[in-house]
């Protein structure tokens, strides 16, 4: 869409894209990391798992650049992002997207102006008709009609939401993709449809994605790998085969409880289907 003469660093290299070490977060005398170490290698989806309050959602703020780690480093795309103001990253910032809970649209604009914010954010110079264009092509490669670019978000099913949210995640074309709990409130179906949508995205792409889910489905289905967070850091990193492995007591429960059988069962239908 828009060359970026700051992108010193092909999509299809092999450098991990987010490089996290020793981070520390916390908030008064409660430390939510403690050490926390994690590299995502590019072109994967990293599914990122762990109990309520280990601080999944605090993690890809600070990636992000939203939450200023107390200790740590964290380098995205080649850049040490702790050590400058968030004002200064844009020329990396224009370079990920990030969906957050809930879709987060703006309830005063209209779908495709949603889709705008970030292009006028990060390229002023583009005309108005170009930014229509941009953002029109964004609202349909998420999967919604045609017709919703008009609609506000009060007139969206929750579906419909994630999907707006996509479509602005992805308008800067970028190269880092970031999901937090996107099928959260969906039904079955639609989110197994938010899922291939997001597999193919990755795959035409050329995506890395870092999503974090509880959603079994979701982390069967599309991701690459899966990192568990517990005990303050991330405790392993791997397939799901490899995770269950460890033999860690949580990682137990949670991929070999009655819902993790569940949804492994529906996966090997899914792929013996596939070679039928």
């Amino acid at each position: 869409m828009v060359d970026d003469p700051a992108n010193t660093h092909p999509r299809f290299c092999d450098d991990p894209p987010i490089v996290v070490k020793g981070l520390v977060n916390q908030f008064g005398d409660f430390r939510v990391h403690d050490g926390l170490d994690l590299e995502v290698q590019r072109g994967e989806i990293l599914g990122v798992v762990g109990g309520s309050g280990t601080g999944k959602s605090v993690l890809m703020r600070s990636i992000i650049g939203l939450q200023r780690p107390t200790e740590g480093r964290i380098d995205v795309l080649g850049r040490t992002i702790t050590a400058v103001d968030l004002d200064k990253k844009i020329g990396v910032r224009r370079r990920w997207g990030v969906l957050f809970q809930g879709g987060a649209l703006f309830s005063t604009l209209t779908v495709g102006e949603n889709v705008e914010v970030p292009l006028r954010q990060f390229y002023p110079d583009i005309n108005d008709e170009l930014r229509r264009d941009i953002a029109r092509y964004k609202v349909l490669l998420s999967g919604l009609p045609e017709e919703a670019i008009a609609k506000f978000p009060s007139e969206l099913s929750g579906g419909m939401k994630k999907r707006a949210g996509l479509a602005r995640a992805l308008a800067t074309d970028p190269e880092l993709l970031f999901l937090d709990e996107p099928t959260a409130g969906l039904d079955p179906i639609g989110a197994a449809a938010f899922d291939r949508q997001t597999k193919e995205l990755q795959e035409t792409l050329g995506l890395t994605v870092f999503l974090i889910t509880h959603d079994l489905d979701t982390l069967y289905e599309i991701c690459d790998r899966v990192a568990v967070i517990a005990d303050k850091k991330v405790i392993a990193v791997g397939t799901i085969e490899e995770l269950i492995a460890t033999g860690h007591p949580w990682i137990e429960d949670y991929f070999n409880g009655p819902r993790g059988r569940s949804a492994l069962a529906t996966h090997d239908r899914d792929k013996a289907g596939e070679h039928a």
